[in-house]
């Protein structure tokens, strides 16, 4: 996606709807919300806000951060 937000702009509407699908898809993919809030210049709630309207279940935190299981999470990460 990478597309910087303007800041403090409202998002709604179908653009709102889209962003809430892009953001689903990359976190489904295993990203996390803190480095997609970063990459569109948006905060962690905002992200978060929009994750949690779209009734994405969450995961817990920290993830897998070694062995297999970060590897395959990091390589699905970079696919996308």
């Amino acid at each position: 996606m990478s597309v910087r937000l303007p800041k403090g702009s409202r998002i709604t509407g179908e653009g709102r709807k889209d962003l809430a699908a892009a953001l689903v898809e990359r976190y489904e993919r295993g990203e996390s919300i803190r480095s997609m809030a970063q990459d569109i210049g948006r905060s962690y709630g905002f992200v978060h806000g929009v994750l949690v309207e779209s009734g994405v279940k969450m995961r817990s935190r920290g993830g897998a951060t070694r062995g297999a299981a970060a590897e395959a999470r990091r390589a699905a990460v970079t696919k996308g």
